[in-house]
């Protein structure tokens, strides 16, 4: 009886392999729970698109907050976040330490933080270089910037191509930009402006010099970091009335401008030049010299 008793029971190993079965299936529809949700929190960025981020879930993109530009597509897939959004931090994250380095032309003292990382430099670096010129600081030349310690040789090296610093424009510029360059203060700003409105705009840069005081070594402190543009009108000498010619800094007196009046009334037209005039000492060399290299209007 008792043989027969154990005959009908089925075998312990057959509870033990169900019960293995069982933990497998289990074990596996977890891991399929646990992918699916890693998948959908998943955020990658394209190498070779540094400026798009791509979110694989529309309910994770949903979250993302204060979004400038999202593209949703109509067949489900990918959402686009685009760079000049406003990303969650995980997605700022994953763009940085994917981002491609790029090399282009830029200004170091407007560009923005987000394209100094674009250029190469971290989050840090980047805000360092913004801290600086936060509190009045300035880079007039190339050199300027590779003076900044956040900035590496091999950094600098790959850049220094790439840097555009505009120089200032004499015959353009207010007296805040005359004020910014080295050696010059609010006093030689104002100077600056004043004698271009004389002289009826710069002819050329070395004009700076006949400012009172404005010597060399000052100028030569600047030349590198200004052009010359042509004036908007050049200089009437030849048909100008009198009094008009005598406001010219290389004129001055009414003296000599009444002979200069004289001198096109008594000389034809084809005669008429400033060595001319230079030669008829209607004027002293130097200022002769000096209204040799304006730029005047042809008679």
């Amino acid at each position: 009886m008792e043989k027969k008793h154990l005959e009908g029971k089925p075998p312990v190993s057959v509870f033990k392999v169900g019960g293995i079965a069982l933990a497998f299936l289990i074990i596996g529809y977890q891991s399929a729970l646990f992918v699916h949700r890693a998948a959908s929190l998943w955020v990658t960025s394209r190498r070779d698109a540094p400026d798009t981020v791509y979110v694989v879930d529309p309910a994770l993109a949903a979250r993302l907050t204060a979004l400038q530009e999202i593209d949703t597509p109509q067949d489900g897939g990918p959402v686009t976040v685009r760079r000049n959004a406003s990303h969650a931090p995980v997605v700022q994250q994953v763009r940085r330490s994917t981002r491609r380095v790029e090399s282009f032309r830029f200004n170091p003292n407007t560009v923005s933080g987000e394209d100094l990382e674009r250029l190469g430099f971290t989050e840090k670096q980047a805000q360092a270089i913004l801290n600086y010129r936060a509190k009045g600081g300035r880079f007039r030349r190339k050199s300027d910037f590779a003076k900044s310690f956040v900035v590496s040789d091999s950094v600098y090296k790959r850049l220094e191509p790439y840097i555009n610093i505009p120089r200032v424009d004499i015959n353009r510029a207010d007296s805040a930009a005359f004020d910014d360059l080295p050696g010059i203060g609010p006093y030689f700003a104002s100077r600056m402006v004043e004698y271009r409105t004389r002289l009826g705009g710069y002819s050329y840069k070395e004009q700076l010099m006949d400012i009172h005081n404005f010597d060399s070594l000052r100028f030569n402190g600047l030349a590198d970091l200004i052009v010359c543009s042509p004036p908007s009108k050049p200089f009437r000498l030849w048909s100008l009335p009198e009094d008009s010619l005598r406001l010219h800094p290389y004129i001055r007196s009414r003296q000599a401008a009444h002979s200069i009046v004289l001198y096109r009334n008594n000389t034809p037209r084809s005669e008429w030049s400033v060595q001319a005039i230079a030669d008829a000492f209607i004027l002293p060399p130097e200022d002769a010299a000096r209204l040799a290299r304006c730029i005047i209007a042809e008679p």
